[in-house]
């Protein structure tokens, strides 16, 4: 080769490096994992972070915790939809110690942070917030956001920022409408869907079923949910119908402004992919379910993703259906599975949500199949509904990669788990080995962000401690446990985890895990019980960066009888930081 074409070459492979490069390096101080038991009351954050080689002091900032009053106004009490306090049986305001996705919203001159708290029925507060010249945030008010006009909020999990600075929630875990319609008693109902109706002001302990039935549509509930925010700080809100009816853990807008993934929490789910008509508005577009091809079985596996069409589908069209009251009988015909495992003639086999199914959809009624019906549907069409605590979501822009937490690998993505369980009535796409602790995929994407991919990227590796300081825990003590809440640094090449465990680890940790090398830091931990939720990374704002942490239902998820003081069990809404503004980092968001 002569060497103008070695020039030639060098140029172009080292143009091509410099458009990947992790220019950026940061690095957070450890923190152990906690063996006495002051220790495990604590939250615990690290209190140093290495940025570009110049070490920084930070700490947990806590913003509020939930029962606190903020101006007139106690932070997390939850209300009906005629604005009044709900109450629980000993007649004090319900409280809500499960605070989740919080967001940073900068508006105009002043900047509102919006907190989300995971119940039934929910609440979702919103903040103004003061910053002091050292960047420290504290709230000088707070007020709930009124949902009536849209059947009120249920149980929202995570959440992000669209690139045009909105709040984007979530509804997790909706009720199945079907088991609703031929209810016949309250004892063929969940507890959570009894607990909903509280909002309308309904009492099921004296109200017949049929009041039940009258004030609460299963439909209304399930969807990805978006709050806009003026600066004087009135807020509009909307339910995204056209996106679909999961169990909605995040819904992830990419830098097109219109195509967002949507993860799906639970047994027997799927990943969704939305494309919007237009550029900063998810009321109409069309609907994507992801199908896992698997390429590798070794840990938590590889696959090529493709992706079967659902459909198109709006707001306005699926909000005309819930006006009419619409039921699950009238989008669906059932019947039984044949002696050979097959269905009947006509209609399509769903093994969405671990229930196994002979569905029709009957005429005319596609639409509202693939938006209300959104996992059954894509079940019957051939993807794949086999994962299993579908949990956040993240994106790498320069890495062109989305990281996705999958709290367990078990039940559907097993291969023929329990007596072929969760495979009947689907293909059994995902074979592969239980794994308790979980993993994090990497999700491959194309030029148009349009997933092609997935690989495993960090596993949990379960180990049984029966003597120790760790005594019961279930999973490596210096690994993952249960992955929940994600966020990356963007530039920096730093993804964050948080934990959502229960006996993996007795207190949850969050994370730093290299990008490249996948070396990972514990930089914090939180109180027996709960877990550390609400993730989520802001480079620059007003010259400082952020990195939300939310601390959720102390004592509430185990080591219930370790709790002293009732005060110790109300959550914590706060950030690690602040840092210096990470301005290259916010230019490549």
């Amino acid at each position: 080769m002569n060497s103008f074409k070695t020039l030639l070459l060098t140029a172009t492979v080292m143009t091509a490096l410099s458009a990947t490069a992790y220019a950026e390096s940061i690095q957070f101080g450890s923190v152990a994992a906690p063996v006495d038991d002051a220790a495990k009351r604590q939250v615990i954050a690290t209190n140093t972070v290495t940025i570009d080689g110049v070490e920084q002091a930070v700490k947990f900032n806590l913003m509020a915790r939930s029962g606190q009053k903020v101006g007139d106004t106690q932070f997390g009490a939850l209300v009906a939809a005629n604005g009044s306090p709900i109450f629980d049986k000993e007649g004090k305001p319900t409280i809500s110690d499960a605070a989740d996705f919080t967001s940073i919203l900068p508006i105009g001159k002043k900047i509102y942070s919006i907190t989300h708290f995971e119940a039934r029925p929910a609440a979702m507060y919103i903040s103004e917030m003061s910053q002091a010249s050292d960047g420290a945030l504290t709230p000088i008010s707070t007020r709930s956001i009124d949902f009536s006009s849209i059947g009120g909020l249920w149980n929202p999990c995570a959440g992000s920022v669209t690139p045009w600075n909105t709040h984007l929630g979530s509804e997790e875990y909706p009720p199945d409408a079907k088991s609703i319609e031929t209810a016949t008693t309250y004892s063929d109902l969940d507890e959570e869907m009894l607990s909903m109706v509280k909002y309308f002001g309904v009492d099921t302990d004296v109200a017949p079923l049929a009041a039940f039935k009258a004030a609460f549509q299963p439909y209304k509930y399930g969807f990805p949910t978006e709050v806009s925010v003026n600066e004087a700080g009135e807020t509009k809100v909307a339910k995204h119908y056209g996106m679909g009816r999961v169990a909605v853990e995040l819904a992830l807008v990419m830098p097109d402004n219109k195509t967002a993934y949507i993860s799906d929490d639970g047994t027997n789910t799927g990943l969704f992919r939305f494309v919007a008509d237009k550029e900063g508005d998810l009321s109409s577009g069309q609907l994507f379910a992801a199908k896992w091809t698997q390429t590798s079985a070794e840990g938590a596996g590889a696959a090529d993703i493709s992706w079967v069409d659902l459909g198109h589908g709006s707001d306005a069209e699926v909000s005309a259906a819930l006006k009419f009251g619409v039921k699950f009988s009238d989008i669906f015909e059932t019947a039984k599975f044949k002696d050979d495992g097959s269905c009947p003639e006509g209609f399509k086999a769903s093994n969405a949500e671990g229930r196994a199914e002979c569905l029709k959809v009957k005429s005319g009624m596609e639409v509202f199949a693939s938006r209300l019906e959104t996992r059954r549907y894509a079940s019957m069409m051939g993807a794949t509904t086999e994962f299993r605590k579908m949990e956040g979501q993240t994106f790498d822009k320069v890495g062109k990669r989305i990281f996705v937490a999958m709290s367990e690998v078990s039940n559907g993505m097993e291969d023929a788990a329990k007596d072929n369980k969760y495979d009947k009535g689907g293909r059994n796409d995902v074979k592969l080995k239980k794994n308790p602790c979980g993993a994090v995929y990497e999700l491959a994407l194309d030029a148009n962000y349009v997933v092609t991919g997935a690989k495993s990227f960090l596993e949990g590796k379960p180990i049984e401690y029966k003597d120790g300081p760790y005594a019961g825990q279930t999973c490596d003590i210096d690994g993952i446990a249960n992955p929940d809440n994600l966020t990356f640094i963007p530039g920096y090449n730093t993804l964050l985890i948080g934990e959502d465990t229960g006996t993996g680890h007795q207190n949850d940790a969050a994370w730093a895990v290299n990008g490249e090398t996948k070396a990972m830091t514990r930089f914090m931990t939180s109180p027996y019980g709960s877990e550390i939720t609400g993730l989520d990374w802001y480079s620059d704002i007003n010259g400082f960066a952020y990195l939300t942490t939310v601390i959720q239902h102390p004592y509430g998820e185990s080591d219930q009888d370790k709790l002293k003081n009732p005060e110790d069990a109300r959550a914590y809404v706060g950030y690690i930081g602040p840092f210096p503004a990470f301005k290259k980092s916010a230019s490549t968001q």
